[in-house]
């Protein structure tokens, strides 16, 4: 076989066989296919898609390039929930504790922010003292202790996901669907999972700007997983708007906090209660889906979710005292107010705009090896269909340098779009595909 061929029938839109995509991905995995040919082949599948035969082989390639986890050992049904990105996403650390909380065992392996999105791992990380990089070993012996653990991706699980995935980076084509199927569902079949909630986000401020393609996305993994025999759901949430008031990985804590107290927003609770819920019916807790999701409101309102936190930050070394004492998470030393210069409603925040404006004042990545400032961020004071006056603050850009600030503060003034009639509200959760 020679990889210009494949290459160019991969251009043509042809199907390749499944030792044909072996040959490409075992010889990148070895160093035998350059970087510029890998990428050639990328940018095809971008244009012309893979079927569905391709997607599950490539999916298994990945899968076999590291070690499969075997957590047979652990008893109980293992269910993680992925989200496909998002601004001001922090469901996770609010829907895996509330599950673990009522018996699920949840073996999360996260990821960084990159571009406008946010990442579990930089919220996490803002944590003093918390440690993601977990060996496999300490990563089954917590879950087998707590029902919980957060880690990131390692060289021993779908190894080559996270070389084809820096590729994608740096040569547009992240947002290749079958591409990203294939990333997601190698990661967590390879992490042992019995079953997945996938929060696939769509909108202004996701990957997936069209419901068509993030259906098309669910679909896809949907499929994946039951064809590898997982039981795999997806939610379709908007992300037209931040999810909840906090932008910024020490402030998206904070809220974290509030949210397990139950005094966090209502977009934000009501998202991570119905994620929890559907967790918690995967893994067989409960016998209806509507009992899990009175159990998954139970165990935030009693404050087993909010334990389970604190107790998982300090397995994992981290300072649990800050989800009492905000003051211990990296803070700002400067802040600017946006107003508003005319009344009416919010008709709309722009997602992406605003998680722009946060990558831009240091809070996010645009490179994967850009350093992360954990403490700044942005705090909305209102939501769309808020009723505002002139002169009233609109958001809060909370800062450490002045570096950017003017331009990333123009970006958020942007991202705000004042109607003199009010917006129809918009479901948080648009479609249940599995």
């Amino acid at each position: 076989m020679r990889v210009p061929e494949l290459i160019q029938r991969k251009r043509e839109g042809e199907e390749l066989e499944q030792e044909e995509l072996a040959f490409l991905i075992e010889g990148y995995m070895r160093g035998e296919i350059p970087d510029y040919q890998i990428s050639a082949f990328l940018m095809a599948v971008f244009f012309k898609g893979l079927t569905e035969a391709e997607t599950d082989n490539l999916t298994a390639l990945m899968i076999a390039s590291g070690e499969k986890l075997d957590l047979s050992d652990i008893p109980g049904l293992k269910v993680d929930k992925h989200s496909t990105g998002g601004v001001g996403d922090k469901t996770s650390l609010i829907a895996a504790p509330i599950a673990a909380a009522a018996g699920v065992v949840v073996p999360m392996i996260s990821g960084r922010s990159l571009g406008h999105t946010g990442g579990t791992l930089d919220k996490l990380e803002s944590i003093p003292g918390f440690n993601v990089n977990l060996s496999l070993d300490q990563f089954k012996a917590q879950l087998a202790t707590h029902g919980l653990a957060f880690i990131g991706q390692t060289d021993q699980i779908a190894p080559v996901d996270g070389k084809l995935y820096a590729m994608r980076d740096v040569t547009g084509t992240v947002e290749s669907i079958p591409l990203i199927a294939s990333s997601i569902m190698s990661k967590k079949i390879a992490a042992g999972v019995d079953a997945l909630i996938l929060d696939v986000k769509v909108g202004a401020g996701a990957f997936m700007k069209s419901q068509v393609n993030a259906r098309r996305l669910a679909q896809l993994m949907v499929g994946i997983g039951r064809r590898l025999d997982k039981k795999v759901q997806a939610l379709i949430t908007d992300m037209n708007q931040p999810l909840g008031y906090a932008v910024g990985n020490a402030l998206e804590v904070m809220e974290v906090s509030q949210t397990l107290q139950n005094s966090g927003p209502i977009d934000l609770t009501r998202l991570s209660l119905e994620l929890a819920a559907r967790m918690i019916f995967l893994a067989k807790i409960t016998p209806t889906l509507e009992a899990a999701r009175e159990l998954a409101q139970t165990k935030l309102l009693d404050g087993s979710g909010y334990r389970k936190f604190k107790e998982v930050i300090t397995a994992q070394g981290g300072n649990a005292q800050v989800l009492d004492r905000f003051d211990l998470l990296p803070n700002a030393t400067g802040m600017r107010e946006i107003v508003t210069t005319r009344g009416g409603y919010v008709s709309a925040i722009d997602a992406e705009g605003i998680g722009k404006a946060v990558v831009m004042i240091g809070g996010g990545r645009n490179a994967v090896d850009d350093t992360i400032d954990h403490a700044v961020g942005i705090i909305l004071e209102v939501k769309v269909g808020s009723k505002v006056d002139a002169g009233a603050v609109l958001c809060r850009l909370y800062h450490t340098s002045e570096n950017n600030l003017e331009e990333a503060a123009e970006i958020v003034e942007d991202s705000f779009k004042i109607s003199n009639n009010a917006p129809e509200q918009r479901e948080i959760v648009l479609e249940v595909v599995g």
